[in-house]
């Protein structure tokens, strides 16, 4: 199972999570791609370290909204949203590239990444964007069969993701993030999270956020429980 993490996510001189702390423990990153968060020189640099900590490298592009942070609703046709996704990925493919790497895939950020999990018009338009852009893997939500569609519809691989600082409801849905207590913030909560998903539901992938407060140590925590239920850790593409 791939232990990923959302990275890259500053702007400017405002920083955002520990990225480099947190690379370690993690088999790949999503970086984000300027819209709802990074910029040029942070992308780049956030690329020169993941190559450095030998890390599969993908996109996180999202709804060009800063202030939000890409997790409101945007309604946007179709078209733009094909369009934009195929700008922000094309954007971090040139700086990976740059830095003798290869793009492994991308996962749509925040309220992007939901709505194309249920909407199948936006889930056509992000699959259409990816497999323009000449990525071969697109990462959505367990369980999201609108998204897994339109992957295999545009020949890409769907990787499932479920999170391990995020709390679950009792549907197995995401607690909101407008609520109390949506992240999971004790090392050991997330840890014993991590290890029941990857043992019942058996994901593709595993996500970090690196926004989260403390996502270094919750990062080690996880991988820590993990090798230690026998779970091995692997990147997507290998």
């Amino acid at each position: 199972m791939d232990l990923n993490a959302d990275v890259g996510e500053g702007f400017g001189p405002y920083a955002m999570g520990t990225d480099e702390a947190l690379l370690p423990f993690v088999t790949s990153v999503n970086i984000a791609c300027a819209f709802h968060a990074g910029d040029p020189i942070i992308m780049e640099r956030t690329v020169r370290a993941a190559v450095a900590a030998g890390v599969a490298i993908g996109a996180h592009p999202g709804y060009p909204d800063r202030r939000g942070f890409g997790r409101r609703e945007m309604d946007l046709p179709p078209d733009e949203i094909e369009a934009d996704v195929l700008y922000q990925v094309g954007a971090l493919a040139a700086f990976v590239r740059a830095h003798g790497a290869t793009l492994s895939h991308v996962k749509p950020h925040g309220a992007l990444y939901h709505r194309a999990a249920r909407e199948p018009e936006t889930a056509a338009a992000v699959a259409r964007a990816v497999s323009r852009a000449g990525v071969s893997i697109l990462v959505g939500p367990l369980g999201g069969e609108v998204l897994a569609q339109a992957a295999a519809a545009h020949q890409l691989r769907f990787a499932s993701e479920a999170f391990a600082d995020r709390r679950y409801d009792a549907t197995g849905g995401l607690v909101s993030r407008d609520g109390p207590d949506a992240v999971l913030l004790l090392p050991a909560a997330a840890a014993a999270q991590a290890v029941e998903i990857g043992r019942d539901r058996r994901p593709d992938t595993l996500c970090l956020h690196g926004d989260t407060r403390g996502a270094a140590t919750i990062a080690r925590a996880v991988r820590e429980a993990l090798i230690a239920a026998g779970i091995t850790i692997a990147p997507l593409a290998r």
